[in-house]
């Protein structure tokens, strides 16, 4: 584990950043139990969305500018 920890540390930010967000999505929804505080965050989230569709950033718009190289 620790060879893996190595890699990890050499990569550059915004290749962690790809290696996370890979990561990420291959988990499973019902692979990752969300707590009580979550599930009422995202209800929330849901339901302002609902109030005002128009008022967001799409995701491909935020991670483009998780990437971007200053």
């Amino acid at each position: 584990m620790s060879d893996f920890r190595n890699q990890i540390d050499s990569l550059s930010a915004a290749e962690k950043m790809e290696l996370l967000d890979a990561l990420w999505e291959s988990l499973e929804a019902e692979e990752v139990p969300l707590t009580e505080a979550q599930r009422a965050e995202l209800d929330y989230r849901i339901a302002r969305h609902q109030q005002n569709p128009s008022d967001v950033i799409p995701w491909e718009q935020v991670r483009a500018g998780l990437f971007k190289k200053p």
